[in-house]
């Protein structure tokens, strides 16, 4: 038999995968709840059966070396649980009401950020793939300010709109990473008014990225939330996520940590680099202590990376 031209096969591919987030988008938020996690935890556990957590159980056994293999292995299907859980919970989102939308989600330390707000300010907020951030971001638009923030352009490009036209639906302003103006301009606007401006920055393997040290292991993350903290004047607030039970269904538990503080000495490189670490060290301590809730499905320290990639982005 031929086979089918790559092209052919790629557009093929595209389609179908575009398909699927249709038919996510269109069918789960009509199921009952329950019902719809149960179909998403079973997607996870056959992820995880057919050997599609492999990364995740190796960012995992870095930052909780203490655990024996059994152990390990009981939270990566935990973790791949609580990352099909996001997609499950954003197909339902657009039916959500403000209302059933502020019974799931439960704030933490969101005082100095409530007060800056209701003066009219920004507050840049340093996130890291925990728990659910479209949740937060939906319920931040409607109770708390104007969000605005970047998303990273998705391949096929049809995904990448679907995911667009859903977050802007959900009252957020995004503005893609790439193929587009640049983003950081657009955040400096957006820092001058009153709102929000989370930032997902635990994964950056970039020219720009910063070290870090992560729960014990060098990392790169991303210096935006820093930079664009220090140029506008903002505060920046590293902010973990957490998924918790809620009856039959769940929640999420948003905790804004204290702002950090910018070094009084120091070039700007420098500073950054000092906030950034300090972001790192809040979020850290929510990887440590509820580590099934990071979904990072990529390699994030050092010691995991292409040391040909991290020299061609000038980071050997």
């Amino acid at each position: 038999m031929t086979p089918l031209p790559a092209a052919l096969v790629s557009r093929a591919t595209d389609a179908v995968t575009v398909a699927g987030f249709r038919v996510g988008w269109s069918l789960i938020r009509r199921m009952p709840e329950r019902a719809a996690y149960a179909l998403f935890d079973r997607i996870a556990d056959l992820t995880v059966a057919r050997g599609g957590a492999a990364r995740l159980r190796e960012n995992y056994a870095t930052v909780r070396p203490e655990l024996g293999d059994e152990d390990l292995d009981a939270l990566v299907r935990e973790g791949m649980r609580a990352y099909m859980r996001y997609y499950c919970e954003a197909f339902r989102l657009p039916v959500l009401t403000p209302a059933e939308l502020a019974t799931r989600v439960r704030v933490e330390g969101d005082g100095p950020v409530r007060e800056v707000l209701g003066e009219g300010g920004s507050v840049v907020c340093f996130l890291g793939h925990l728990g659910n951030w479209d949740l937060a971001g939906a319920w931040g638009a409607v109770h708390l300010g104007p969000v605005t923030t970047v998303a990273e352009r998705l391949e096929p490009e049809e995904v990448f709109e679907e995911f667009l036209a859903f977050r802007t639906g959900l009252g957020m302003t995004i503005h893609p990473l790439t193929g587009g103006p640049a983003p950081f301009p657009l955040l400096r606007d957006a820092a001058r008014a009153r709102g929000l401006i989370p930032l997902l920055a635990d994964r950056d393997l970039s020219r720009d990225g910063v070290e870090v040290d992560f729960c014990g292991e060098p990392a790169r993350m991303a210096a935006g939330p820093a930079a664009l903290a220090l140029a506008g004047r903002r505060p920046l607030h590293p902010v973990s996520i957490r998924h918790e039970r809620r009856g039959s269904g769940w929640g999420i538990i948003i905790t804004f940590h204290e702002p950090v503080a910018v070094p009084a000495t120091g070039t700007t490189r420098e500073k950054v680099a000092a906030m950034t670490q300090e972001c790192a060290d809040a979020l850290g301590e929510t990887v440590r202590t509820s580590t099934a809730d990071w979904h990072m499905l990529q390699a994030v320290f050092t010691k995991d990376l292409d040391p040909e990639r991290l020299a061609r982005a000038g980071a050997s």
